[in-house]
């Protein structure tokens, strides 16, 4: 009981973080950020993602870590799981990918953007960033709403 307490706890602060992060950079940051002239605003962005992402790669690793230690341990592995469980693991690996492409194609291009100080191309990267932030951010709150509620199904 108690390892899936610990489990289920890394598992929730992985998840808060992550989606938090995602709705606070998309809803609070960008809109405040959007009065700042070209540079300051996608220096500001370039300063911020290079410390959220490392959060986000922490926050996969729990999730994913605590995840499948859960299902084996509390479910009894794949055949197992409910409904559920399935569901937020589909949608949560498909966060995982967007993440990891965002992470390593529109992100890497931007931060090299930025560091040169091209700003066209930098403003270019930028806005796939927000658009992929865009998916993700729907499918975190789902993902969040079927976990906090999935073992009410009927």
């Amino acid at each position: 009981m108690l390892d899936t307490t610990f489990a289920l706890t890394l598992h929730i602060l992985g998840a808060v973080v992550w989606v938090g992060g995602m709705f606070a950079a998309y809803l609070c940051l960008r809109p405040a950020a959007g009065a700042l002239e070209g540079p300051q605003r996608l220096q500001l962005w370039r300063g911020f993602f290079a410390k959220f992402f490392i959060w986000v790669w922490v926050s996969i690793l729990l999730l994913l870590g605590s995840g499948y230690w859960m299902l084996v341990t509390t479910f009894g592995g794949f055949k197992g799981a409910p409904l559920y469980i399935n569901l937020m693991q589909l949608l949560g690996l498909i966060m995982v990918v967007l993440f990891a492409w965002l992470f390593h194609g529109p992100w890497l291009k931007f931060k090299r953007a930025v560091d040169a100080k091209d700003w066209p191309t930098a403003a270019g990267h930028i806005g796939l960033i927000a658009k992929i932030i865009q998916i993700n951010l729907p499918l975190g709150l789902i993902v969040v709403a079927i976990g906090g509620t999935g073992r009410f199904w009927g």
